[in-house]
């Protein structure tokens, strides 16, 4: 990783929940932007193939809380 990514990385780690959020948003928009042609219906398909591998019992999903819990514990909440 490049030095100056990881300074913003560490950076922005500081940063209040809210001020997080807003950068993360603002990151994923801009991404977005640039996402090759075609991008959004491959996503399609692919959600459409993991909704019918867990209604088929193939997979299951992770509750909700325990996904938070998690995210809370690694961002240090």
């Amino acid at each position: 990783m490049a030095k100056a990514l990881d300074a913003v990385i560490k950076e922005a780690m500081n940063l209040p929940l809210e001020e997080k959020l807003f950068l993360a948003n603002y990151l994923l928009e801009s991404a977005e932007d640039a996402a090759p042609e075609g991008a959004e219906q491959e996503w399609d398909r692919e959600i459409i193939d993991r909704i019918k591998a867990i209604d088929e019992g193939r997979e299951s999903g992770i509750a909700y809380e325990d996904v938070r819990r998690a995210v809370r514990a690694r961002l240090n909440l």
